[in-house]
């Protein structure tokens, strides 16, 4: 064969070949009995049939061999040679040109490990795609899925999952209306409003959607919740690992702790469950619940432990701190809170206020008592100020310093080691006399509606009284004097740094919307149903209604079938 010719048979051969390559033929390979002819045949027992990778097995088939498609009845099983795809139902309709089954009745489809029970499927051989409708089930080694509708991308291992999704394992229930779960490493991507229970009753939200390993137990909410009984952790994204017991949130987070009814906010922050430690930064705000009031606290950073196993259990504040409850306002550079024993420090320059009272130390220690504040302890360089009615500035200073409280407010102040004070006296509270000025080892004075009433020495004090004429500037004020009032936070200051938005506990929830069973009339009763009313009767051949269907909430006409 000479070049020229050799050159022909090849164009001849590539269509043929193409052609043979790219053939859509849906081909009859087995059958008990064959009936028909003109495009139509009717083939009955042990069907078998082929079309590409395609072998198909049915009890009986119509075939339409001019329009390439047949109907399927009875035992139906479509086995697919390229791919572990395994297709069986009751009914099914093959069309051999756009490769595409639709199976009806207990249809099962499975790939592998994953199996997929519904009562309609749609099955895209070209596109290895399998779309249901109305209602179906996935189930693995791992989880069980269902939902209104659903697509599964055979070739990608993806199925997304729409309308009342449900994803059930051992250790959670999910509940979603938008979910694409990926079957090899057997992770959920949710989109929306997710909400999710374990096996412990702890519950998980998000409002944003989540994405969720089921095998690793790894959590990824956005604007997220997750809820124990002794817990509450909120964040815009919020990652759970259930194995480590640990959380991490970034942007708005928030750590409720039940127990201390303590909650705290920032940017960034950890938690981790067994130990119950936490760290939080950026802008932390401190809300500790009392009965009668709260206290607000702010910082750049809070570390918190309340782990029963600890002797020390504990929140620290820093730097920066400011906090207010009540009457009672105080700034710091750091603060720790003891749990066990309700004592609040505050250290490096505190200072407090209360009324009309400023006191300032090295260090000061706060002892609440039934959630007021009983008392507080100034340690080293004491010193405290309170104005009168004529705005004066009395004073009193020493090594240490012990103030108490009632009802909130300062009832008496002992002052320890080199004890010095200043107090206006006046007439009536009207009119200033001049100023009583005092050295001794301790004073003690008490203190009603925030003003001085009474000044006791324990020791024979060394004093002097300066009249009116003779006030001036500097015997008005003992040494260190400084009057801090413009750094006296308040609500606003606490606003300013941070105002979270309150948790809506009403919130929309999918467990809420109870389930409904159906009870749906028989063959019969649909049939004797349509002939009262005058209504064309279902043919025999039409498919039977389930006798029960399941729906959730409200009923709108679409069943998952059971």
């Amino acid at each position: 064969m000479n070049k020229a010719s050799l050159f022909l048979f090849l164009l001849f051969l590539i269509p043929v070949l193409l052609l043979k390559a790219q053939d859509n033929t849906l081909e009859i390979r087995k059958a008990d009995l064959l009936a028909g002819a003109d495009g139509f045949e009717r083939l009955m027992g042990n069907v078998e049939m082929k079309n590409q990778s395609s072998l198909i097995y049915c009890d009986s088939a119509h075939f339409f061999r001019t329009e390439n498609r047949a109907q399927l009845f009875g035992n139906v099983r479509i086995i697919d040679t390229d791919d572990p795809v395994i297709t069986t139902s009751r009914y099914a309709e093959y069309d051999g040109n756009t490769k595409v089954a639709k199976l009806r009745n207990s249809v099962v489809f499975t790939n592998q490990e994953t199996t997929l029970y519904t009562e309609f499927l749609d099955y895209n051989r070209l596109s290895n795609v399998a779309n249901y409708f109305n209602g179906g089930r996935v189930v693995d080694s791992t989880n069980v899925l269902t939902s209104e509708k659903g697509r599964y991308e055979v070739s990608l291992e993806r199925i997304t999952f729409l309308d009342e999704v449900v994803l059930v394992n051992p250790d959670y229930t999910l509940k979603t209306n938008y979910l694409v779960y990926l079957t090899i490493p057997k992770t959920a991507e949710t989109k929306g409003l997710t909400n999710l229970i374990s096996a412990e009753g702890n519950t998980l939200d998000a409002v944003k959607g989540s994405f969720y390993d089921t095998q690793g137990k790894k959590f990824r909410f956005f604007d997220g919740t997750v809820e124990t009984e002794t817990s509450r952790v909120k964040a815009q994204e919020l990652f759970y690992d259930e194995a480590g017991m640990y959380y991490e949130g970034k942007e708005d987070v928030r750590v409720l702790n039940k127990e201390r009814d303590v909650e705290i906010f920032g940017d960034v922050g950890e938690y981790f469950e067994e130990s119950k430690f936490s760290r939080v930064y950026g802008k932390a705000l401190v809300r500790k619940y009392f009965e009668q009031d709260t206290l607000f606290m702010i910082a750049d950073s809070l570390i918190s432990l309340d782990n029963d196993v600890d002797s020390m259990n504990y929140l620290t504040a820093f730097p920066n701190v400011k906090l207010l409850k009540s009457e009672v306002y105080g700034v710091s550079d750091s603060l720790s809170y003891n749990y066990a024993d309700s004592t609040i420090k505050l250290f490096r320059d505190p200072v407090l206020w209360n009324e009309k009272s400023q006191i300032t130390a090295d260090s000061m220690t706060f002892f609440l008592k039934n959630d007021n504040l009983d008392k507080v302890f100034m340690k080293d360089n004491a010193f405290a100020i309170a104005t009168d009615t004529l705005l004066n500035y009395n004073q009193m200073k020493g090594r240490n310093m012990t103030a108490t409280f009632s009802e909130g407010n300062i009832n008496q102040i002992q002052i320890d080691g080199n004890a010095e004070s200043l107090y206006y006296a006046l007439e009536g509270d009207t009119l200033t006399q001049g100023i009583n000025l005092t050295l001794s080892a301790s004073i003690r004075m008490d203190f009603k509606e925030g003003a001085i009433r009474k000044v006791m020495y324990n020791i024979k004090p060394d004093g002097r009284f300066v009249p009116v004429q003779q006030i001036d500037e500097e015997n008005s004020r003992l040494d260190d004097f400084e009057w801090r009032e413009d750094e006296k936070p308040n609500k606003g200051i606490i606003d300013a740094w941070r105002k979270p938005e309150e948790i809506d506990l009403d919130a929309e929830n999918l467990f809420d919307i109870p389930e409904v069973e159906i009870r749906m009339p028989t063959e019969d009763e649909i049939q004797n149903s349509l002939r009262e009313k005058g209504i064309f009767e279902p043919k025999k051949s039409d498919r039977p209604l389930p006798s029960t269907l399941k729906t959730k909430g409200n009923v709108k006409g679409q069943f998952l079938f059971q």
